[in-house]
C-alpha cells in the first residue's frame, strides 16, 4: 500500500501531466494559428491573390440562392496599371489617413464609437488596411472573434508589405458592384476601357459606390452618388493630388 505522502506525490504527478498536455496543447494551437496566419499574408506581399474569401463568399451564397446568372468579374492589374486618380480616389473616399497609420486609425474609431450612440445605423471606421483583411481571408459578420482575427491580420499586413502593396490589393480586391472585383474590371464593366485610361469624375464615382457596391451603381448614379462623387473630388484637389500619393507609392507622381 501507498503512504499518504506517496498518494500526494502521484496525484501531484497527475495534476502536472494534465497541465503538461494543456499547455502543450495550447502551444500547438498558437503556432499553428501563427503559421496559418504568417505565411499567407507573407507570400502574398509578392503574390497576385487569384481569389478572395469575399469573391467565394458571394458565389457560394450566389449558388445556395440558385442565381444562375451570376457570374465574379474579377482581373488583376499591377498599380502601374492603374490611374494614379483611381487610387487617390479611394483613399480619399475611404481613408485619408492611410500613408500615416499603422492600420487603424484611432481617431475615426473615436469618433465612430462616439456617434454610434446616437445612430440606428452604425458607422464603420475601417482603414483600407482592415478592410484588404477583411476581404482577402475572412467572412461577413460582426463577431468579436472575426474582428478579433480582422485586427491581427490588419497587424500582420501593415507590419509584411509595403503600403503601395496594401493599396494595390485593395484596389484590385474591393468590390465596384454586383460580381464586380477590383478596378480593371470595373472600368471595363462601367465604362469600356482599362483601369490606366480612368479619368477623375469616374474614378471618383467608382469610389463613390464603395459603401454599397450592390444598392449604389457606378453606370447609373443616384443623386446621391454624384454628390457623394462631388465630395470625393473636392478631398481629391485637398490632398494634393500625386504629391500626396508621393508616400505611398514613390512612382505615383511620374505616371
Amino acid at each position: 500500500m501507498l503512504s499518504g505522502g506517496e498518494k500526494m506525490s502521484a496525484r501531484s504527478g497527475q495534476r502536472g501531466g494534465v497541465g503538461g498536455w494543456l499547455l502543450k496543447g495550447v502551444v500547438t494551437l498558437l503556432l499553428t494559428f501563427l503559421v496559418l496566419t504568417v505565411v499567407p499574408v507573407l507570400l502574398l506581399r509578392w503574390i497576385d491573390p487569384l481569389t478572395s474569401a469575399f469573391m467565394i463568399e458571394a458565389q457560394a451564397s450566389a449558388i445556395a440562392a440558385g442565381n444562375s446568372n451570376y457570374e465574379s468579374r474579377y482581373q488583376w492589374v499591377d498599380l502601374e496599371q492603374i490611374s494614379p486618380h483611381a487610387a487617390l480616389a479611394v483613399v480619399a473616399s475611404e481613408d485619408q489617413q492611410f500613408p500615416f497609420h499603422a492600420g487603424f486609425d484611432l481617431k475615426s474609431i473615436r469618433e465612430a464609437v462616439r456617434q454610434n450612440a446616437h445612430r440606428k445605423r452604425p458607422r464603420g471606421a475601417s482603414t483600407i488596411t482592415q478592410q484588404v483583411a477583411k476581404n482577402l481571408f475572412l467572412w461577413n459578420g460582426a463577431s468579436y472573434a472575426r474582428k478579433g482575427i480582422e485586427a491581427w491580420l490588419t497587424v500582420l499586413i501593415e507590419t509584411l508589405w509595403p503600403k503601395e502593396r496594401i493599396l494595390e490589393v485593395y484596389l484590385n480586391v474591393a468590390q465596384f458592384g454586383p460580381g464586380v472585383y477590383g478596378v480593371e474590371a470595373a472600368a471595363q464593366r462601367f465604362y469600356r476601357k482599362h483601369a490606366a485610361r480612368l479619368t477623375r469624375a469616374e474614378a471618383a464615382t467608382l469610389a463613390a459606390v464603395l459603401p454599397n457596391p450592390v444598392r449604389m451603381h457606378a453606370d447609373r448614379p443616384s443623386a446621391y452618388v454624384m454628390s457623394r462623387r462631388d465630395w470625393i473630388l473636392r478631398q481629391m484637389r485637398g490632398l494634393g493630388g500625386s504629391q500626396y500619393l508621393e508616400s505611398v507609392e514613390p512612382q505615383a507622381a511620374a505616371r
